[in-house]
């Protein structure tokens, strides 16, 4: 289907489109992504396309009013003139030429009035035109503020998609708490061994080992001092 549009319409207006198309039946243009801003911005052209035309169109009405109100004003000098010359011609005693002068007043003024009414319809259709136009640009004007605005989110977005990337691929969190679990499991194991030693000791038999080391000290201190005491001093000559 993609490739009939795009061979149909060309590439530009194709991708329009089927972004179209896409998003009428709900679905994503790539959510919200590159692709969107793409089909955003080709929119946007063709309606500046448009636009341009649409002045050009006008600019043609307008022209076309132009002449037609020359036309008109013509008309009504002819009239005028006419008159003079049926004036003129009767004072000179003429009666065909004044007759012929004023046939053609008569048949001016029959068409004067159809005139009038073509140019003011012809000012009118110029009026709502160069209206709709105006008001055509100002929609443009606003789309190319969004258009930037939706660029910039489009950036800011990718930036965010970029430090999320970061910190999932760098996050540690998971590795901290590996290792405060590995730590505390060794505290804990560190703190059972203690406890079980301390069961496994003999109460009794840690009391007779501690009077035996007092015993053996005071009998290491004694013969010490037998020692020194017994060490002859040498006299003064």
């Amino acid at each position: 289907m993609k490739k009939v549009i795009y061979w149909l319409m060309g590439d530009k207006a194709g991708r329009t489109v089927v972004g179209a198309w896409n998003w009428l039946w709900g679905i994503p243009v790539e959510s919200g992504g590159k692709v969107a801003v793409a089909v955003a911005e080709e929119s946007l052209q063709s309606m500046q396309e448009s636009v341009q035309k649409l002045a050009q169109a006008v600019a043609g009405q307008e022209g076309a009013y132009k002449r037609a109100k020359q036309k008109y004003e013509e008309k009504i000098k002819e009239l005028k003139t006419f008159e003079k010359q049926a004036l003129t011609a009767q004072k000179q005693g003429n009666q065909e030429a004044a007759r012929l002068a004023m046939t053609r007043v008569v048949q001016a003024e029959q068409i004067l009035p159809k005139l009038e009414e073509m140019v003011k319809q012809a000012e009118t259709a110029v009026n709502a035109s160069k209206d709709k136009l105006n008001r055509e640009r100002i929609k443009l004007e606003s789309y190319k503020a969004d258009m930037q605005n939706m660029k910039d989110i489009s950036e800011v977005n990718a930036a965010l998609e970029q430090i999320a990337k970061v910190n999932n691929e760098f996050d540690i969190g998971s590795a901290k708490s590996q290792f405060e679990a590995a730590k505390g499991a060794v505290e804990r194991r560190n703190l059972s061994a203690e406890a079980l030693a301390e069961l496994s000791e003999n109460p009794a038999e840690k009391l007779q080992a501690d009077l035996e080391n007092m015993t053996l000290d005071d009998e290491v201190a004694r013969r010490l001092q037998i020692l020194e005491d017994s060490d002859p001093k040498q006299l003064p000559e």
